[in-house]
């Protein structure tokens, strides 16, 4: 055994901080750690300890916020508000406009009918949390995600959106299982013309099996018919989200990524997302459906015949020497990903004729990174010449024409628009592991870049809202489900 570093973490049981130690066996990362009443939880960290240095090697750390909502008080991780420890500021924000929903999911954390209570903040408490979020110091997040539950429940969403635009942000998702997008080509195309960017699309498979075991009911068809009507209404960017879990979706991880590519008029990124432990579970039954990012690399390069292969994916924060560099020539913060190395792994795929051709294959991401984190050192000391001929001559390292046409006003301009233009001839293949009270890392949380804003003006980071703090929020904010079915006569049904 080899201790790698010493770390905090929580009880799965009690949510007790306790002391843990990550350590290394077999080329293997796990985590281990002992609470006096619950006794002793080891899991695994990450699957392949080449691949966890490999990441390593990218770590960016971030200030955070200038302006932190909450103090430090009982300390991490349960000051979060954002606290003053916290080192990222807010890159992807989400709100969480209802937990009720048209489905009952086996593997879903955040449920009105299995909560026992409806927590459905009004609008005017989603506005304020908006607006909360905008003043962000020194970069506001230009992302927002409605979540839920389900929010096409709700009757004020496309009001949400318009309002989110109105406040300047300029990207705006909607988290949905599409159940209703599949009803109807006029509520998909209300949804763009409100302002939605992007559709978060919940699509753990392609076989029936694998809704059943994920979501308790065959929804294969549902969601064909919810892409097409998207399809139909004009919207150009959906996102499919897969849930994934050992043993009952890992062998279709190819036939995803395929079947993105054959739809690449509008899907623009598959987010595979290794599945949350919650609950009470033996290490057992963890081992039995636990899976890493690296093996989802693996995976995934055996299963495209190695077109996309595991050196092609690189962690979020590598590419936060473009955001430092071009906001210094520019004298502007921009949004920064300095999450945790570990926290989750991507590629770009240009996608043209069926063909998968990972953007690696045109260029040295180590040295154009490299190079840009000169230009950012060159800009900080006031040399803008040498920087701007660093900038160029960055792109000595790519290979391919259309990434100069690309990438080069991003580099220029450092806008949305130009971003928006690259994305659009590409499909991003990313994997985020969001961490559950098993594999918890305090490290990885003080990093966090995606959080969640709640009415009372704390934003929580992502893994510690769904860990710890979901069910005092929103059992503190919420309705008795008995009684909003009472007062609503509305029910919270299965989809059978």
């Amino acid at each position: 055994m080899q201790v790698i570093k010493e770390t905090k973490t929580i009880c799965p049981e009690c949510f007790k901080v306790l002391d843990a130690t990550i350590f290394e066996k077999d080329n293997t990362v796990y985590i281990k750690k002992e609470c006096p009443e619950h006794g002793k939880f080891q899991d695994i960290y990450w699957s392949d300890y080449e691949q966890y240095q490999r990441a390593e090697q990218f770590r960016h750390n971030g200030d955070g916020l200038r302006n932190p909502r909450t103090t430090t008080k009982l300390d991490c991780p349960l000051d979060c508000g954002i606290c003053p420890q916290h080192k990222s500021h807010t890159a992807l924000a989400i709100i969480d406009v209802t937990n009720r929903c048209n489905l009952r999911c086996p593997v879903c954390f955040a449920n009105a009918a299995a909560a026992g209570y409806v927590y459905e903040p009004s609008k005017e408490e989603i506005l304020g949390m908006l607006q909360n979020l905008r003043r962000n110091d020194p970069v506001p997040p230009p992302a927002i995600q409605f979540s839920g539950g389900e929010p096409t429940i709700r009757e004020d969403l496309l009001e949400l959106i318009r309002a989110a635009k109105e406040l300047g942000f300029h990207h705006v998702e909607v988290n949905t299982n599409g159940l209703r997008l599949a009803q109807s080509v006029d509520y998909c195309r209300g949804l763009m013309e409100a302002g939605m960017s992007t559709l978060y699309l919940q699509f753990d498979g392609l076989t029936p099996d694998v809704h059943k075991f994920t979501r308790g009911a065959d929804l294969l068809d549902l969601k064909m018919k919810a892409i097409e009507n998207c399809r139909e209404a004009g919207l150009e960017s959906i996102v499919l989200v897969v849930t994934l879990v050992k043993g009952v979706n890992d062998h279709q991880i190819g036939d995803i990524i395929r079947f993105a590519v054959r739809n690449f008029d509008l899907v623009r990124c598959v987010n595979f997302q290794p599945v949350s432990l919650c609950g009470r579970l033996p290490e057992q039954e963890r081992e039995k459906m636990r899976i890493t990012i690296p093996d989802f690399m693996k995976l995934c390069e055996e299963q495209t015949d190695r077109k996309i292969k595991v050196s092609d994916f690189y962690p979020v924060p590598t590419v936060v020497p473009i955001s430092r560099a071009v906001g210094a020539l520019k004298n502007k913060r921009y949004v920064e990903f300095t999450a945790h190395p570990h926290c989750g792994m991507a590629t770009y795929v240009f996608a043209e004729k069926g063909e998968m051709v990972p953007i690696t294959r045109y260029g040295n991401v180590e040295k154009f990174m490299k190079t840009m984190e000169k230009v950012y050192g060159e800009a900080m000391k006031g040399h803008s010449r040498r920087a701007k001929l660093r900038l160029i001559g960055a792109l000595r390292h790519i290979k391919f024409g259309l990434l100069r046409k690309y990438i080069l006003p991003i580099l220029r301009t450092g806008s949305y628009e130009s971003l928006g233009k690259l994305h659009r001839k590409m499909l991003m293949v990313s994997s985020m592991h969001f961490m559950d009270p098993y594999n918890f890392d305090l490290e990885r949380v003080q990093r966090c870049c995606i959080h969640y804003a709640v009415p009372d003006g704390r934003i929580i980071p992502f893994c510690t809202m769904n860990s710890i703090h979901r069910p005092k929020v929103e059992e503190r904010l919420g309705v008795p489900l008995k009684e909003w079915q009472k007062k609503h006569k509305a029910e919270i049904s299965v989809v059978a």
